[in-house]
């Protein structure tokens, strides 16, 4: 049998099963057994029996000898010695009268073979028993000319005392007799055919006895099995089945007072502990249901209120501009007279930079609610990368020299023309670069580069400097709205303070512009060290309107673009 075999039989069928096959493969191997072993132990003591037949008759047969060979005093007494061994002998031992047995007397000299027809066997036991002084007898068992068994026993005849006494001037050929000299063997056949009849009834008897005891054994081990283990069992299942299909109510009912019952009763305990714990769950599902009925309320609320900010800042931005525009052109009208003094001059140029300042928070302002809004355009056209950072980095270089910065720009020649928007671009680095020389000290270093992205249909624009950093716990929430780097120049925080000014959108709408432009934006910073703002974009973005869930929650595949109305390019907020 494989090893499969085996294992589909015990380990992959059902548990009736499974205790059949052991209870019954180690009962039949216990009772085959033990009726094998009592089998030989039966024939042991026949065989026994038969040995001891054998030593009882050696005896009688010499003294028969003698009484036939041997002169006596008187010729009545040698007549009689028949009769007077006969009643000495028990009446299976009758050597004349009973043909059980047959037997004759091998001398070591000569051989009589009167009683039985000898063979060369007979002289080979005589040989054995003369070369092994301590051998008593020997046996052999044969089957005869009709083809019965029988068993021939030899027993050795060896001179003893009292034969010396008789016998003191005897010899054996030329073989002095002493004490323990073989003079001769007793050969006795015992037929066997009654011993193998009586063998064959107590064997069939053993046997039948055998199958009716594993029959009954069997037959009580699947009573057993049955119905002490698997009915159990199966009600079990009955039950867990029934919960399956939503019958609550049903409980298991064993009542056999062993472990199976208690194994009932914590089902029933689970059961109920479930039913419990379901009923606990279905009124929080109801008052979750409820909760989430208002949180929907809620929300709907707040998309309306959204809209309604996004309605009134874009209105009141460009309501905004309009006077502004007036204050910041008559500004100009005044900054040109000549009449001024210097203080009236220092007054105009306040009010230029303050004017200046406020209408860039005002665009930033109405460019957030816009993106929000989904109603962002895109003008997409091609251009060349680098003249674009060359431009910007000119327009930035006089403040960088003023702190005393170092201000550089490298452009990978491998980049071909971009397909893009370039005033979305143009915001994009120049408020990554406007807030790295902002926030790097005197004598510090800014880098931009445009290199190509890890994948070959994208460009990576890096801007690093050497600057504060930003303290990891800042770094998710400086792309927030209305949120700035909270450090000094010296590396320390500065959570309640603000060392810089700044709306903090820039960095705002940096993500959001580039999320629209296909993108992301990834920050590595570490406190004291720089930062590095790498902004990954594909090469070519084709224009095709977005839906603003889009815009907002995920950056569109490569090759999705927006809307087609230009935006004029104009710097925007410096600010984080």
């Amino acid at each position: 049998m494989s090893y499969r075999t085996f294992k589909r039989l015990l380990g992959e069928t059902s548990l009736e099963r499974k205790c059949r096959f052991l209870f019954g493969g180690g009962l039949l191997l216990l009772v085959s057994g033990s009726f094998y072993l009592y089998y030989r132990m039966t024939s042991g003591l026949v065989l026994d029996q038969n040995l001891l037949t054998g030593r009882m008759m050696i005896q009688p047969i010499v003294q028969r000898h003698h009484w036939t060979h041997i002169s006596l005093p008187t010729k009545d007494f040698r007549e009689t010695d028949d009769s007077l061994w006969d009643a000495l002998l028990p009446p299976e031992l009758h050597l004349e009268t009973n043909d059980r047995f047959h037997w004759s007397l091998f001398r070591a000299d000569t051989v009589n073979s009167e009683k039985i027809p000898s063979d060369q066997a007979d002289f080979t036991q005589l040989d054995l028993l003369e070369v092994n002084p301590d051998l008593r007898e020997t046996y052999r068992i044969v089957r005869n000319k009709e083809g019965r068994r029988e068993m021939r026993y030899y027993g050795a005849v060896r001179a003893s005392q009292v034969c010396l006494e008789c016998h003191y001037h005897s010899t054996i050929g030329t073989k002095q007799v002493e004490e323990g000299t073989l003079l001769g063997m007793a050969a006795i056949v015992l037929p066997l055919s009654k011993n193998d009849r009586s063998l064959a009834w107590n064997n069939a008897v053993l046997l039948s006895t055998a199958i009716v005891t594993v029959f009954l054994a069997m037959t009580a081990s699947w009573a057993i099995v049955r119905y002490v283990i698997v009915k159990p069992v199966e009600h079990l299942r009955e039950v867990s089945d029934s919960i399956s299909r939503g019958q609550l109510d049903r409980r298991a009912e064993i009542r056999t007072g062993d472990e199976f019952e208690e194994l009932s009763q914590a089902f029933n305990r689970m059961l109920r502990h479930l039913v419990t714990v379901q009923e606990e769950l279905r009124q929080v599902n109801t008052e979750l249901d409820s909760k989430v009925d208002q949180l929907a309320r809620a929300n709907l609320q707040l998309y309306e209120l959204n809209n309604l900010k996004n309605d009134f800042m874009a209105t009141m931005t460009h309501e905004l501009r309009t006077p502004l525009n007036s204050i910041l052109g008559f500004s100009d009208v005044l900054a040109g007279a000549d009449n001024l003094t210097e203080r009236q001059q220092r007054y105009v140029r306040n009010i230029q930079t303050s004017g200046k300042d406020l209408l860039t928070l005002i665009n930033d302002i109405l460019d957030l609610a816009k993106i929000e809004a989904g109603k962002m355009d895109l003008h997409i056209v091609e251009f060349t990368v680098g003249d674009l950072l060359e431009r910007l980095a000119s327009m930035m270089r006089p403040l960088a020299e003023r702190k005393n910065i170092e201000l550089t720009t490298e452009c990978d020649p491998a980049i071909p023309v971009l397909s893009q928007d370039p005033g979305k671009l143009q915001q994009i680095v120049y408020n990554l670069l406007s807030n790295a020389v902002k926030f790097t000290p005197e004598g510090g270093r800014v880098q931009v580069l445009a290199l190509l992205a890890a994948n070959p249909e994208q460009i990576e624009l890096v801007v690093e400097d050497t600057g504060v950093g930003i303290p990891l716990e800042d770094q998710d929430s400086i792309f927030e709205k209305f949120r700035q780097g909270n450090t000094t120049p010296g590396g320390q925080s500065t959570s309640l303070t603000r060392e810089y000014a700044g709306t903090g959108l820039g960095l705002s709408i940096v993500k959001e512009l580039s999320k629209l432009l296909g993108g992301e934006v990834i920050l590595r910073s570490e406190l004291g060290k720089g930062s590095r703002f790498s902004v990954i974009l594909p090469i070519v973005l084709k224009s095709q309107p977005r839906l603003l869930s889009e815009v907002i929650a995920r950056p569109p595949e490569p090759g999705r673009g927006g809307l087609t109305e230009r935006v004029t390019p104009r710097p925007p907020t410096t600010s984080t």
